[in-house]
């Protein structure tokens, strides 16, 4: 893998921090706060407050970064039930980002034992038992596989982060039949990250979800929206936070999801709703994205620039 930029810390407006990423062009997290986004993007569409009153509770987090998502969870959940135990997977591409966050010193903001057994799972030291009392690390290298996989056990959590291609390790995920009562999809933008928003890709990640599983994402692309639901999921949106655009939620049932609005609804039959195809979850992201714009080219459905002007004129009225 190339040699990795320093990454500087910056500053988002809830006085927390993130990295910036000079290969997508984007934030890890919203500048209006990182770890507002984190807790109102996915650890409270995914009903995990009301989750922890159970023994158990299984998260994936897809996109791992720095760990702010989970750290949020596992804060929330043992805020409420300190004795429940959470079975946790995450998939990165590249532990230089999470290690880079541990060693900035980002998630010492948590409280204990959060930024301790997420600097386990990305430590460098070999497995075996940790420094970190009763944590037990473990490595698995994959034959064959373009990845790796790290495990840290505690009396209430176990942890497997994932390392290398998403579109390979939630493979891994899937056959070892984990089942999520929250998935956190957090990759970088569609457009710049095609290869994570296709239809085949969520796929996937819908086997992981539960039948009363909640899966929760920033963005409100009508794209996306197009492939969850392909992926036989319903939609709902979540509130903005910090801008104008909300999130998505999705679930196999659709009684509890918040209404998408009418506008939304009519996003959803434009062209803007193409979604993103990699039939063999290996091309390119400048694959993808050309595929896409030739089935736009060919769709009938009605030009999103038309569905913008209409609903723009409704708004002046």
């Amino acid at each position: 893998m190339a040699e990795m930029m320093p990454l500087t810390p910056q500053k988002t407006s809830d006085g927390s921090f993130t990295f910036y990423s000079p290969e997508f062009g984007e934030l890890f997290h919203s500048y209006h706060g990182a770890r507002q986004e984190a807790r109102c993007k996915f650890v409270e569409p995914t009903e995990l407050a009301e989750k922890a009153q159970n023994c158990s509770v299984r998260v994936l987090d897809l996109c791992y970064g720095l760990g702010y998502n989970t750290a949020s969870a596992l804060e929330t959940i043992w805020s409420i039930n300190p004795a429940c135990f959470v079975e946790w997977v995450g998939l990165e591409l590249d532990a230089a980002i999470p290690q880079a966050a541990i060693a900035q010193g980002l998630l010492k903001a948590w409280p204990s034992p959060i930024p301790e057994l997420l600097g386990a799972l990305v430590s460098l030291e070999a497995k075996g038992e940790s420094t970190i009392p009763g944590v037990h690390c473990s490595v698995l290298e994959l034959q064959g596989e373009s990845g790796a996989s790290r495990t840290v056990r505690s009396p209430q959590f176990q942890g497997t982060l994932w390392l290398g291609d998403a579109r390979k390790t939630i493979q891994q995920v899937v056959n070892q039949g984990f089942q999520a009562d929250a998935i956190f999809l957090d990759p970088f933008s569609p457009p710049n990250c095609p290869q994570l928003w296709t239809v085949e890709f969520l796929g996937w990640v819908a086997h992981c979800l539960s039948p009363t599983g909640k899966l929760a994402t920033y963005s409100c692309s009508a794209s996306v929206r197009t492939a969850l639901m392909a992926a036989g999921l319903k939609i709902g949106a979540t509130a903005p936070v910090g801008r104008r655009s909300p999130g998505t939620v999705a679930s196999f049932g659709e009684g509890d999801l918040p209404l998408l609005s009418a506008q939304e609804q009519e996003h959803l039959q434009t062209r803007a709703a193409t979604p993103y195809r990699d039939p063999n979850l290996s091309d390119s992201a400048e694959e993808i994205r050309q595929r896409r714009q030739q089935e736009q080219d060919l769709s009938p459905l009605e030009p999103t620039s038309s569905w913008k002007k209409r609903w723009a004129n409704i708004a002046q009225k």
